[in-house]
């Protein structure tokens, strides 16, 4: 049985109370006894309106089940994250009238990096991320609370076969574009003003050679440094807003 089949967990407060505005479904709340006030007090409030059940529980208990050791004094538990299929990002992208931006990580394995990555995507308008079922971390408690609740805006698919998806993006009319240290094109030289999915490739390998054979073109992020690699996370939100910055 895969991890997303059981439930999961949303933890701290912002992160439940993005929850809670996002209306997706949840089993119950755990609240540490006596932290029933400030934004603690919101959420009880939103999840009474909602019909949420809420328990009390010693804060031990929240600290023994908590993800992410930072739950200050509040867990929602939830059901598993509800992944989309790859159309409803190209729908959601035609709702809107605009070009598809998506986004395809090949084997991001660090949940804060993830986390990171979809809370840059939904500020800078990307309609959906494509991530592997196998090599990749998966929507859990972490990337939630990194994504400082983004990750309940943002439609997310898991694929079988990353190359296989491609294939179908561009019969459908979308340019793949990679991001590879080796190529000689600066990503501020690229037009992405066309419908796109941007590839970022995992922390410590990149993308796989398959998946970069597979790319309509590459770009590369220049490094002044002694460091020769960003973290994936940041490398991402460069590519990202430079999407935005030549989408006007």
């Amino acid at each position: 049985m895969e991890n997303d089949e059981y439930i999961d967990q949303v933890e701290g407060r912002n992160a439940v109370l993005e929850l809670l505005e996002s209306e997706r479904d949840i089993n119950k709340i755990l609240i540490a006894n006596g932290e029933k006030h400030g934004s603690i007090y919101k959420i009880i409030s939103i999840a009474k309106e909602r019909k949420i059940p809420i328990t009390e529980v010693d804060r031990s208990k929240l600290n023994k089940i908590s993800q992410t050791q930072n739950h200050q004094g509040v867990i929602a538990i939830v059901p598993p994250f509800n992944y989309c299929e790859v159309d409803e990002i190209l729908e959601l992208a035609n709702e809107k009238k605009e070009q598809p931006f998506i986004l395809i990580l090949d084997g991001i394995e660090d949940p804060h990096n993830l986390g990171s990555i979809i809370r840059t995507a939904e500020t800078s308008g990307v309609h959906g991320i494509i991530i592997p079922k196998r090599r990749s971390a998966t929507v859990n408690s972490t990337v939630s609370k990194v994504s400082a609740g983004a990750v309940e805006y943002m439609k997310i698919a898991r694929v079988n076969n990353i190359n296989e998806t491609i294939r179908q993006l561009k019969k459908q009319g979308i340019w793949i574009c990679g991001t590879d240290m080796e190529t000689e094109t600066i990503y501020t030289k690229q037009d992405y003003r066309l419908p796109i999915a941007i590839v970022i490739g995992s922390e410590g390998f990149g993308m796989s050679r398959l998946v970069k054979e597979n790319c309509d073109f590459l770009v590369k992020i220049p490094m002044k440094g002694k460091i020769n690699s960003l973290n994936a996370s940041v490398s991402a939100g460069i590519i990202m807003y430079e999407v935005v910055r030549k989408r006007g």
